[in-house]
């Protein structure tokens, strides 16, 4: 996990009812907060 990745995940933590919007495949499998997943919308 890359720096911007992590400020990425963390976002989605801090923010309520995020959405990442990212080209980046890596998201299906990086978790955040004990374990859910990250919504995200994959073109």
């Amino acid at each position: 996990m890359s720096l911007a990745d992590a400020c990425q995940v963390r976002m989605t933590e801090i923010l309520s009812g995020p959405a990442l919007l990212t080209t980046d495949a890596d998201f299906r499998i990086y978790r955040r907060n004990s374990r859910q997943v990250i919504p995200c919308l994959l073109p």
